[in-house]
């Protein structure tokens, strides 16, 4: 098992993790998801103990695949926050050779955002996307709702076309909107969940339980 770098690194920390999965599996009760699908909800709902999450969360019908052939591939990830990017496992992310980005702090980033009286978040968004790491990436959204309208922008406008979009921010302006945006789209796969409910912590769940599941997915083929 030491092997599996998308387990926990001790015994005692899978036994407790396979515990929790194995209690949220059978207190969560009836769902619609597929199975691959609920490996992303179900960690969702051991990050948070929230089990609304179990109907809140939504898939494009392509994003699992998606995810897992980006991270297959190495694709970046471009997170609205560092949190996201402190977050996931490296061990995990350079098992796949992964890389994280964010731009929220950057001088430029901020000069921008006071210059044209925007926010930092969709200036990071921007010059994600003037470095070339949008198209084909993973957008990893779960503080910022204006990051994940810019986002939203983009690819209706055809400039970016990303291979996943997880959307979850969280809060109380433009939050539950922005996630509506973006689940009307067809042509990007995403997830999102529904609503105010969202944050950083969930963006990570759901990005670790695609990295197992493309681990999985390695193993079985290799």
């Amino acid at each position: 098992m030491n092997n599996i770098v998308t387990e926990q690194l001790t015994d005692a920390g899978r036994q407790i993790e396979h515990d929790s999965f194995a209690i949220v599996d059978h207190e969560a009760g009836p769902h619609r998801y597929s199975e691959q699908q609920w490996q992303v909800v179900r960690r969702i709902i051991h990050a948070s103990a929230d089990f609304e999450f179990n109907g809140l969360t939504r898939f494009h019908s392509d994003a699992v695949a998606a995810g897992l052939q980006a991270i297959s591939q190495g694709a970046p990830i471009v997170a609205d926050v560092e949190m996201i990017c402190v977050g996931l496992s490296k061990p995990r992310l350079d098992h796949f050779g992964v890389v994280t980005h964010q731009f929220i702090a950057d001088e430029d980033v901020i000069a921008q955002a006071k210059t044209e009286n925007s926010t930092r978040a969709v200036q990071a968004m921007r010059k994600a996307q003037r470095l070339n790491l949008l198209d084909g990436g993973i957008i990893a959204i779960g503080n910022a709702p204006t990051a994940l309208l810019e986002v939203v922008r983009m690819i209706n406008d055809g400039q970016i076309k990303p291979a996943l979009v997880i959307g979850m921010p969280v809060g109380f302006v433009s939050a539950a909107e922005s996630k509506a945006v973006l689940s009307e789209i067809d042509k990007v796969p995403w997830i999102v969940i529904d609503g105010r409910k969202g944050g950083s912590t969930l963006v990570v769940a759901a990005i670790h339980a695609l990295l197992a599941l493309a681990e999985a997915k390695q193993k079985a083929s290799g």
